[in-house]
């Protein structure tokens, strides 16, 4: 919850998401205890300032259009904090309660991915029909029989599968993965000979060079949409796929035509020393990883440094926040803290590309008078209500359409409705836009609401009618906390 307080709700969780899952396996408990809560615990902590969430963002941006000033980097605190430290007391001592049994008392494997699959070695003979052929077209040949070549062992020295244009060789051992039943038809169709028995394939993936590491495809990732043929794992990432969960469930048949979808828990097989800058390259997250660091620990506390110091210089008003930002971001890439290229990366293209085209529509709901005609509506079929009660019913919408929409759009849509219900009523804009705030950034009824709700899906093991056990309760109780606190705070 402070982490997603002062950075991206997502990062918040992608840090602290291989942590909960080892410690969920060191005491063999399930990660579907932890996980929801974690994920409702850094969605909650970002109301808290005005950095912590995106509709926080947009809000405070919305005010200075009709008032001419920003909402301030803590303004939001007194109501965003409180409401924060009640959802996650609520969380952490009954909601994970509330998770059905199946779930709560589901057994956890030492890996989040089981390796089903068999490993067998076969040695390339005069006869065989792979001789001289580049092992690029060799995985290719595998790929139409269900199975892959991890490895060729040549003079005792074990070369990867991603080393695509080494030429096989008469006396080469290759190491092939299959089910049991395509292990014989391989070999078969290949004229290969068998060296050894078959093996348990999770014996023979890891060796003193070689490492096996699961992760996760976050939303927004440069995976997602796309296959493992069309980003080349193999030949430009030096990484082999060897699995895939979706949603808690193992994926069958070929993976080279799987497109990925946000959520995905994958099993890579990689260099040790290539693997964390590949996954970085990617974009995806590591879970279950045996020695695996993406980052520099020695940048971390300069960069962490010139963090904080864009914070307090926003917050005692030094410079408008669009500017103490510009200037951290600056001083980053100029000591080389982070590169131009990761910082292209971290830009969520999709969510600016939704936005660039929601706030058109914003304006011409405003245009064309149909926020008019909405907070219209919502006064007649209240009229004679309080203040407190039209508030309460602009948060609940807010709310709810965040669970099936994403939050920004959300907040784009209802501020201008929210502004005219206010001004209707004669009250203060700056109540309902905060009402608007908190209910745009708390999605927890559904796995789609917020991108952290999908994130944990998979590792989790979650299904879709899980979410609103936990999340029907707490939603209750933040419109009833954030309700009495905008009263007091921003009264009406």
């Amino acid at each position: 919850g402070l982490l997603s307080a002062f950075m991206n709700n997502v990062a918040a969780l992608a840090l602290l998401l291989p942590v909960a899952l080892q410690s969920c396996a060191k005491v063999e408990r399930s990660p579907a205890l932890v996980l929801m809560p974690l994920s409702f615990g850094s969605i909650l902590g970002g109301l808290a300032t005005m950095i912590g969430t995106p509709p926080n963002v947009i809000i405070a941006s919305y005010r200075a259009e009709i008032a001419g000033e920003p909402f301030a980097m803590f303004d939001f605190t007194p109501v965003g904090g409180p409401v924060a430290l009640i959802g996650i007391v609520f969380v952490a001592l009954i909601g994970w309660r509330l998770l059905p049994a199946s779930v709560r008392e589901k057994n956890v494997p030492a890996d989040l991915i089981a390796i089903d699959d068999y490993l067998t070695e076969a040695e390339v003979t005069e006869a065989s029909g792979v001789v001289d052929m580049p092992l690029h077209a060799l995985d290719d040949r595998l790929a139409e029989l269900d199975a892959q070549c991890i490895a060729l062992v040549r003079g005792g020295r074990r070369l990867l599968s991603s080393a695509r244009y080494v030429r096989i060789r008469i006396g080469d051992v290759l190491l092939i993965e299959a089910t049991p039943e395509g292990l014989t038809e391989v070999v078969s169709k290949l004229d290969l000979e068998l060296v050894g028995a078959k093996t348990e394939a999770s014996e023979a993936f890891e060796t003193e060079h070689v490492m096996l590491v699961e992760a996760i495809v976050p939303p927004g990732s440069r995976m997602e949409g796309h296959t493992p043929s069309s980003l080349r794992l193999g030949s430009r990432h030096g990484l082999n796929l060897l699995a895939v969960s979706r949603q808690g469930r193992p994926m069958r048949g070929r993976l080279r035509s799987l497109r990925f979808e946000a959520g995905d828990v994958l099993l890579f097989q990689g260099e040790r020393e290539q693997v964390a800058s590949s996954m970085a390259n990617l974009g995806c997250l590591p879970l279950a990883e045996r020695d695996l660091s993406l980052g520099q620990k020695r940048r971390a506390l300069p960069a962490i440094g010139i963090f904080a110091a864009a914070i307090v210089s926003s917050a005692i008003g030094l410079a408008p926040i669009t500017v103490t930002f510009s200037i951290a971001m600056l001083a980053m890439v100029l000591l080389r803290y982070v590169r131009l290229r990761e910082l292209y990366d971290t830009i969520d293209w999709p969510v600016l590309v939704l936005l660039g085209a929601m706030i058109p529509i914003g304006g011409a709901l405003e245009a064309t008078g149909t926020t008019t005609l909405i907070a219209d509506q919502l006064l007649t079929l209240l009229a004679g209500a309080p203040a407190l009660v039209l508030l309460t019913v602009v948060l609940v919408i807010t709310m709810t359409l965040s669970d099936i929409m994403n939050n920004a759009a959300t907040a784009i849509v209802m501020a201008p409705i929210a502004v005219g219900i206010a001004q209707a009523l004669g009250v203060s804009t700056d109540a309902f836009l905060m009402a608007v705030a908190v209910g745009a950034s708390c999605a927890f009824l559904t796995p789609i609401g917020h991108q952290n709700n999908t994130l944990i899906m998979g590792p989790g093991g979650y299904r879709f009618g899980d979410y609103w056990r936990m999340g029907l309760p707490l939603e209750i109780i933040v419109v009833a906390v954030s309700v009495g606190l905008i009263s007091v705070f921003w009264p009406l």
